[in-house]
């Protein structure tokens, strides 16, 4: 029923418009977004671009071929070139060339936001600034950064606390650098503290500035390994945690449980957590397998593509 009074509403609008004279505005109004859009990120392909077999400056170029026209880049694919204008021109020339928008520069080892000195942390954010100017020049909303520290992994509340408090105050000064530029700083959990959806959500609540947030990652779950055992955090509990201060997500098509067992990804499932938050943005692709890698891009797609008409058909 809500979808046939959509569809009435919409077309009501469009007939309207076209009786005004205006085509363009009523196709626009008829044609309703999609529930979640679909990006790329780089990291996918990240055997053929360390191999020398892919050029970082064709990324836009390739995504589009496959049907895909919304990126995130990695830093450690152009590291040096974060104040090179010349050659962020060409990457924003490539994608506006071929209608690609630029999401999020994905940024690495940039020093850790929780480093053992306030010397060693005030480095990391300075190191971050250029990325920032960087995402700002290429248009795109965010830069992801990693809240790795010097604070040891441990389920310790103390430990934990002590961990947030060091990463919090480094990650607002970063976000104030960032507020000027209208960029966002987000997280990823991406091991250690941060794959505990709990203690990434604290983080960024104890953070306390409207820049920072969250990239949940489906598969990104994995704590931490002594020996054969694995500590990991049950995924859709922890991207249920962590989407109130999401400003992007990335799949992966593997998530975890808390008993250190990795399952395939019932897309259904966590996607209906993701709208549940309603978020619409961009869900980024990061999955490659070797040797087939835009194989197994092309896959995932088919499958998000599916999902989202089944959740717009139930909506």
């Amino acid at each position: 029923m809500t979808n046939r009074r959509n569809f009435l509403k919409t077309s009501g609008l469009a007939a309207a418009a076209l009786g005004l004279g205006l085509p363009e505005f009523s196709f626009a109004k008829a044609k309703a977004d999609p529930i979640f859009k679909i990006s790329l990120a780089e990291w996918s392909l990240y055997r053929p671009l360390f191999a020398g077999k892919m050029d970082h400056l064709d990324f836009a170029i390739e995504a589009k071929k496959h049907n895909i026209d919304a990126v995130e880049y990695v830093n450690q694919f152009f590291m040096d070139k974060a104040q090179d204008k010349v050659y962020l021109q060409e990457m924003k020339t490539r994608a506006e060339g071929e209608g690609v928008t630029n999401v999020l520069i994905m940024v690495d080892r940039e020093g850790q936001l929780g480093a053992a000195t306030p010397e060693e942390r005030q480095k990391t954010v300075d190191n971050h600034k250029k990325w920032v100017e960087a995402a700002q020049f290429l248009g795109c909303h965010s830069i992801r950064i990693n809240a790795y520290t010097a604070v040891p992994f441990s389920q310790d509340p103390k430990l934990e606390q002590e961990a947030i408090d060091v990463c919090s105050s480094t990650l607002r000064r970063i976000c104030e650098f960032a507020d000027d530029y209208d960029i966002n700083v987000i997280i990823e959990n991406h091991g250690g503290f941060s794959s505990n959806g709990k203690w990434l959500a604290e983080l960024i609540k104890q953070t306390a500035h409207s820049r920072a947030g969250t990239l949940p990652d489906f598969g990104n779950f994995r704590m931490h390994a002594e020996g054969e055992r694995i500590m990991s955090y049950d995924s859709y509990r922890g991207v249920d945690e962590l989407m109130p201060y999401a400003k992007g997500v990335s799949l992966k098509p593997t998530v975890w449980n808390d008993q250190g067992e990795e399952h395939p990804l019932d897309y259904t499932r966590m996607m209906k957590i993701v709208l549940a938050h309603d978020y619409h943005g961009y869900v980024g692709i990061e999955h490659g397998a070797e040797g087939r890698e835009w194989e197994s891009i092309e896959e995932i797609r088919v499958n998000l593509d599916m999902v989202r008409r089944t959740l717009e058909n139930e909506g």
